[in-house]
């Protein structure tokens, strides 16, 4: 039996991980201000790990450069334009679908369901229209920020589920996480 077939000699299935964003985003879709968060979470951050941890992650050059180091136990897929960018540990693609099929490899050799999409804000609005799912950290503020993620137009996407975490004492906002799947195509414009 070759390895594209699955069981009883039927083709399987090709893999196929969903393309997901996480984000943290305050009331007014601001995610971000001169490269840094605009909010200290580490309630958020041990969501975010959660959620990330095992996957491959697509990242635009300055999220990288503003983290400083590829995240440990994720793949990092860096998008940019620079041809001449590299960064130690890091896939780097200069177009959105070379970033896809990378991850998605990447994905395939651990098994991941996810790849994730990990800002900023110009890579979420360039891969929005792709997203299957969307992990959202609702932060209960609302910032100045030189970054935002684009608007959840809720006739393409549906809240599926919603937690509220207690806030730590070291949170500086009190903060909800939800889950939102893209509606099939027929819901969304019959809506």
């Amino acid at each position: 039996m070759s390895a594209a077939s699955g069981e009883g000699g039927v083709p399987a299935e090709p893999f196929a991980p969903r393309l997901v964003a996480v984000v943290a985003m305050g009331r007014n879709r601001v995610i971000g201000q001169d490269g840094a968060m605009p909010w200290r979470l580490p309630t958020d951050l041990r969501h975010y790990r959660s959620l990330t941890m095992g996957k491959p992650m697509i990242m635009g050059r300055k999220t990288l450069q503003s983290i400083g180091r590829v995240l440990d136990g994720r793949d990092t897929v860096v998008l940019t334009r620079d041809r001449s960018f590299a960064f130690e540990g890091a896939h780097v693609a200069h177009e959105a679908e070379a970033a896809i099929v990378a991850a998605r490899h990447l994905a395939e050799a651990r098994r991941a369901e996810e790849v994730i999409v990990a800002g900023g804000g110009e890579i979420y609005a360039q891969f929005m229209p792709r997203l299957d799912r969307l992990y959202v950290s609702l932060v209960d503020a609302e910032p100045a920020g030189d970054a935002t993620f684009p608007a959840i137009d809720q006739g393409e996407w549906a809240l599926v589920a919603e937690e509220r975490p207690p806030r730590s004492e070291r949170d500086s906002a009190n903060v909800v996480f939800q889950v939102w799947d893209r509606r099939p195509a027929e819901a969304a414009t019959s809506r």
